[in-house]
């Protein structure tokens, strides 16, 4: 009898345990394990969906491009391969153009100040949302816009002449339409595959957060950096098909959607509360950061404003909404 009961409890406890976690949902990413991102803004999501809906959902991450590299993400998430990923908008700038608009350099400083005004353009029911990813058969449940890119170099950099001719890792049309203006040559290629490019001289640069600098141990292939310049940002999304989202109970869709919007938050936040930390540990690792004098910030700025205006333009021309899209993000600025 005691046998019986033993064996009876076991399976009941097995079976609250298979109905607690009745729910499971697959992340992919291009990211290194333990990377920033995954931090501030997957790993916040996850544990507050799963302690909103007490543990009835539970999460496999497949990190560092285990599942597919980084320009396929956007399809895996749209074929149900994995059901939530993360998408740079430069990596499918062919599938989500009017996504780099977060990436222009515009009128934020800091992660903060972008991202929140890409968020209201990009939630569900956005202008961002209803243009590009609800056509795409997607959502996005959280995002970040990384701060202002610097440009890390393997040569010395005394000005913004010595960036003439020089291969510059950028990804995306933003990046490169600014890059070009100042007469270097931008090489598009995703993050992870910048150490090895900048190891075998093929490029020279990479237009870099300094929160991606360590992650992806670039410290030792670099010799100076640009330091209070703005050559345009990154734009990270976390994308779930609209199917796979529908499909998902009531409590399931509304976790996740609120879980999306805190990690938001909580992302940037952390990313801009980093940054001086690892601008300091970069230094320490010998890279000389290098401020433009006076008249040629102000020379790269009058450049940097024309960018977003030609890439709208480009899109009108395409037959997309470029100034329509360019105009709301603007609107969410501080400087507006």
């Amino acid at each position: 009898m005691k046998i019986t009961l033993t064996a009876a409890l076991l399976v009941g406890a097995s079976a609250l345990a298979t109905q607690a976690q009745e729910i499971t949902l697959r992340v992919a990413d291009s990211l290194p394990v333990d990377h920033y991102m995954t931090r501030g803004v997957l790993e916040p999501l996850m544990a507050q969906v799963r302690e909103q809906t007490g543990d009835k959902v539970a999460f496999e991450h497949f990190p560092a491009e285990q599942l597919g590299k980084a320009k396929d993400l956007l399809s895996l998430a749209q074929d149900g391969v994995a059901d939530i990923a993360y998408v740079g908008a430069s990596y499918v700038a062919d599938k989500l153009p009017l996504s780099s608009v977060g990436e222009l350099p515009e009128a934020f400083t800091n992660s903060c100040e972008g991202t929140k005004a890409f968020w209201e353009i990009a939630k569900p029911g956005g202008a961002l949302d209803q243009a590009e990813y609800a056509p795409q058969g997607v959502r996005a449940l959280a995002v970040l816009v990384l701060p202002p890119y610097q440009i890390f170099s393997a040569k010395e950099i005394t000005g913004l002449d010595s960036l003439k001719g020089q291969k510059v890792r950028a990804t995306g049309a933003a990046k490169q339409i600014a890059l070009t203006k100042l007469g270097a040559v931008p090489v598009a290629m995703p993050a992870p595959e910048a150490r090895e490019a900048l190891s075998r001289g093929t490029v020279d640069a990479i237009a870099f957060p300094h929160g991606s600098i360590l992650p992806y141990d670039l410290v030792p292939h670099l010799e100076t950096a640009t330091e209070g310049a703005n050559f345009g940002s990154f734009v990270a999304t976390w994308m779930i098909s609209q199917s796979k989202f529908d499909s998902l109970p009531e409590d399931v869709q509304t976790a996740l959607t609120e879980a999306g919007a805190a990690a938001t938050l909580n992302g940037c936040a952390e990313t801009d509360a980093a940054t001086d930390s690892d601008k300091q540990t970069i230094a320490e690792g010998g890279v000389s950061f290098v401020t433009l004098p006076e008249a040629e910030a102000a020379k790269l700025e009058e450049t940097m404003a024309s960018v977003g205006d030609e890439w709208a333009a480009e899109l009108d021309g395409r037959g997309k909404p470029g100034t329509e899209i360019l105009e709301a993000f603007r609107a969410g600025l501080p400087a507006n």
